[in-house]
Protein backbone atom coordinates (compact mmCIF):
# COMPACT_ATOMS: atom_id res chain seq x y z
CA UNK A 1 0.00 0.00 0.00
CA UNK A 2 1.23 3.57 -0.44
CA UNK A 3 2.39 6.44 2.08
CA UNK A 4 0.92 9.65 1.05
CA UNK A 5 3.84 11.61 -1.01
CA UNK A 6 4.52 15.22 1.01
CA UNK A 7 7.26 16.58 -1.28
CA UNK A 8 7.63 17.19 -4.61
CA UNK A 9 3.87 17.65 -5.62
CA UNK A 10 2.73 18.75 -8.63
CA UNK A 11 2.42 22.32 -9.15
CA UNK A 12 -0.86 22.20 -10.05
CA UNK A 13 -2.27 19.90 -7.48
CA UNK A 14 -0.11 22.31 -4.72
CA UNK A 15 -2.05 25.16 -6.17
CA UNK A 16 -5.24 23.18 -5.91
CA UNK A 17 -5.01 22.18 -2.49
CA UNK A 18 -4.04 25.79 -1.08
CA UNK A 19 -7.24 27.03 -2.62
CA UNK A 20 -9.07 24.72 -1.17
CA UNK A 21 -8.04 25.69 1.99
CA UNK A 22 -8.30 29.06 1.30
CA UNK A 23 -12.05 29.16 -0.34
CA UNK A 24 -13.11 26.42 2.29
CA UNK A 25 -11.62 28.57 5.34
CA UNK A 26 -9.83 25.29 6.91
CA UNK A 27 -8.44 26.46 9.93
CA UNK A 28 -4.98 25.98 10.86
CA UNK A 29 -6.09 23.61 13.48
CA UNK A 30 -7.26 21.15 11.58
CA UNK A 31 -4.07 21.48 9.42
CA UNK A 32 -2.02 20.79 12.40
CA UNK A 33 -4.09 17.83 13.06
CA UNK A 34 -3.59 16.66 9.19
CA UNK A 35 0.52 17.21 9.73
CA UNK A 36 0.13 15.32 12.87
CA UNK A 37 -1.68 12.38 10.90
CA UNK A 38 0.67 12.41 7.94
CA UNK A 39 3.54 12.23 10.34
CA UNK A 40 2.20 9.21 11.32
CA UNK A 41 3.17 7.90 7.85
CA UNK A 42 -0.17 6.42 7.31
CA UNK A 43 -0.83 3.93 4.33
CA UNK A 44 -3.42 4.55 1.98
CA UNK A 45 -5.29 2.64 -0.75
CA UNK A 46 -4.33 2.97 -4.35
CA UNK A 47 -7.46 3.56 -5.32
CA UNK A 48 -9.73 6.44 -4.06
CA UNK A 49 -9.53 7.20 -0.02
CA UNK A 50 -10.67 10.25 2.34
CA UNK A 51 -9.86 10.73 6.16
CA UNK A 52 -11.99 12.99 8.40
CA UNK A 53 -11.23 15.18 10.82
CA UNK A 54 -13.39 17.18 12.96
CA UNK A 55 -14.05 20.29 10.64
CA UNK A 56 -12.79 18.66 7.50
CA UNK A 57 -12.46 15.73 5.18
CA UNK A 58 -9.23 14.84 3.01
CA UNK A 59 -9.58 13.10 0.27
CA UNK A 60 -7.10 11.63 -2.23
CA UNK A 61 -5.84 8.56 -4.51
CA UNK A 62 -3.23 6.30 -4.12
CA UNK A 63 -0.32 8.46 -2.82
CA UNK A 64 -1.66 11.81 -3.73
CA UNK A 65 -3.87 14.16 -1.65
CA UNK A 66 -5.71 15.49 -4.12
CA UNK A 67 -8.65 17.76 -1.78
CA UNK A 68 -10.01 19.03 1.02
CA UNK A 69 -14.17 18.96 1.85
CA UNK A 70 -16.01 20.49 4.60
CA UNK A 71 -17.92 17.77 6.75
CA UNK A 72 -20.92 19.04 4.96
CA UNK A 73 -19.73 17.37 1.61
CA UNK A 74 -20.03 14.05 0.54
CA UNK A 75 -16.72 12.26 -0.08
CA UNK A 76 -15.70 9.25 -2.47
CA UNK A 77 -13.44 5.95 -2.18
CA UNK A 78 -12.36 4.05 1.60
CA UNK A 79 -12.86 5.70 4.48
CA UNK A 80 -9.87 5.40 6.50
Amino acid sequence: MPKILRRNLPRALFVHLLDRIQQRQISGKQLVLLVAWLDTRPEVPASKWFKRFPEMIVCGEGELIKTFLLPSQSPIGKEL
